[in-house]
């Protein structure tokens, strides 16, 4: 969503952090190219002027001149101001009301509100545990209401029956005292849409509003609508009053001008942003994060957090014993590479590293991309089981056979194998004995200079049972020690910049020299 913004900001910041001093005219210079990218971004042009007299103001003081680094404490106001810009703390779905909670979910035709109520729901009963009532307010739409039936029956949520001929009234106040019958927590109320703002439709939201006493109504927009987004938002605030929003389509190719302008623009909170089509891909929406990736400084917490989710913990357990005796095969190379899959595939990841987000475009022309670990896994799918667990059994009649089940070629067979050595090499290395290991020692030192203390005997510590504020601090504290920065490697560890953080500056494959814990690719000739 932000790619292109985070490119040209990042540019024009590194202009200012490789200089000694800044005069008011390099800063002045610099917001100019900062308000173009914001514009070109669609953000809201009161927004883009309130944004650059802020960071103006705070960049030219006397005490920002004489700084030993002036061009960084540029970056740190800018990034402060964008993550003011977008609501300073990330606020969730408030449910401190009796039950059952009423959410109203209103919006446009087409922005998915339907879609997003259902997603909300599997949240709120997955996550919290909550017993949750979704209802169809939408009575215009053809098949809306069984739309949303067939939702909740795959996401196992209950469902208000339908009654044909019912107002969407009536249906919300049956709906709440249904949930009230039922010892329901929450009741979800989809409402119907139109394909624009109109009167008949306000009065419609607004009778819902008096019948059903909503505790939260959610603004449900699509985040590819750019500056139209915003005048929804206001629209809707003064006749109905959102309470927060919800944003579709994120991870779309949309320039995000409606994620930086809404909240500037009705003040009110960007509660939860949908980030793909699964029933799962809703997510919370913090600003310092958000922020963190624009400015191309990562964003490990959620990248902990979607690991924790994804990644099997048994499975887990099991490879670090294998790593432990040295021993990684076939089949733990391509649960490797599904886990990759999960957590969003290579550009993902690399979005969320500090420092990375710019090698996505080299990766790609190298051609290390998410298709490559497809096919990958359907090499090692085509072998035996004896073959996955012993590769130095395949032969050239093997490697035939190999290419015609998978598709591929004995080129590509050759580049997994030549991965999987390297990564076994690694491995070794890892789980080596003296002073417990090379990823022990690493990993030790790391966890000792964010002050986490030790896990796993003094490595790693288990980042899946770390509390989130304490996730925060360690955001925080990485940035401090340079992991934050563009460019910059794992303190303490040697990083190099452009190449990948911590391991002495060891580069991406296809990359001028094969860093073996990601799909090789030949080295540059």
């Amino acid at each position: 969503m932000f790619e292109n913004l985070q490119d040209r900001l990042g540019s024009i910041l590194n202009g200012l952090t490789g200089r000694g001093a800044l005069s008011e005219v390099d800063v002045s210079a610099a917001l100019r190219e900062v308000r173009r990218a914001l514009l070109e971004a669609d953000v809201a042009l009161d927004v883009v002027r309130s944004f650059t007299d802020r960071v103006r103001e705070k960049a030219v003081g006397a005490e920002i001149l004489k700084s030993i680094k002036p061009g960084q404490m540029v970056v740190k106001i800018v990034h402060d101001e964008l993550i003011e810009m977008l609501g300073g703390e990330g606020v969730g779905i408030d449910l401190h009301a009796p039950a059952p909670v009423v959410v109203m979910m209103v919006g446009l035709q087409g922005s998915g509100k339907t879609t997003t109520s259902a997603k909300i729901a599997h949240r709120l009963s997955t996550r919290e545990k909550k017993k949750v009532l979704m209802a169809s307010l939408d009575t215009r739409r053809p098949a809306a209401q069984e739309q949303l039936r067939q939702l909740g029956a795959q996401a196992s949520i209950d469902t208000l029956p339908i009654i044909a001929g019912q107002s969407p009234t009536d249906i919300a106040a049956r709906a709440v005292q249904a949930a009230k019958l039922g010892g329901h927590d929450v009741v979800i109320l989809d409402t119907a849409g139109r394909t624009h703002i109109d009167e008949p439709l306000m009065v419609e939201m607004a009778d819902i509003k008096k019948r059903s006493n909503p505790h939260e109504i959610l603004l449900v927009a699509d985040s590819l609508t750019g500056q139209d987004a915003v005048n929804l938002a206001r629209n809707f605030d003064e006749r109905v009053g959102i309470t927060g929003l919800v944003l579709t389509r994120m991870d779309g190719d949309g320039r995000g001008g409606a994620a930086l302008s809404m909240r500037a623009v009705t003040g009110k909170p960007i509660k939860l942003i949908g980030v793909g089509e699964k029933m799962s891909e809703l997510e919370e929406f913090h600003p310092r994060r958000i922020a963190d990736r624009i400015l191309g400084m990562g964003d490990i917490v959620s990248l902990v957090e979607r690991a924790a989710e994804n990644i099997d913990a048994e499975k887990a357990a099991a490879m670090a014993a294998k790593m432990a005796k040295g021993k990684f095969d076939l089949d733990d190379l391509a649960d490797q590479l599904r886990q990759m899959q999960k957590m969003g595939g290579m550009g993902g990841i690399m979005g969320m590293m500090p420092g990375m987000a710019g090698m996505k475009d080299k990766m790609a022309a190298a051609g290390l991309d998410d298709k490559l670990f497809g096919r990958q896994i359907a090499i090692i799918q085509s072998m035996t089981k004896a073959e996955r667990a012993n590769p130095d059994l395949l032969k050239h009649s093997r490697k035939k056979r190999i290419a015609a089940g998978s598709g591929t070629d004995a080129a590509a067979i050759n580049k997994l194998l030549k991965m999987h050595r390297q990564m076994a090499d690694i491995m070794k290395m890892m789980g080596g004995k003296g002073k417990g290991g090379m990823m022990k020692q690493m990993m030790s030192g790391l966890a000792g200079k964010m002050g986490l203390g030790g896990g796993m005997g003094g490595g790693m510590p288990d980042l899946s049972n770390i509390d989130p504020r304490q996730l925060e601090a360690l955001q925080k504290q990485a940035e401090a020690a340079g992991l934050g920065k563009p460019g910059g490697g794992m303190p303490g560890l040697g990083g190099l910049p452009g190449g990948l953080p911590g391991l002495g500056g060891a580069k991406l494959p296809g990359l001028g020299g094969g860093f073996p814990g990601l799909p090789g690719l030949p080295k540059k000739k």
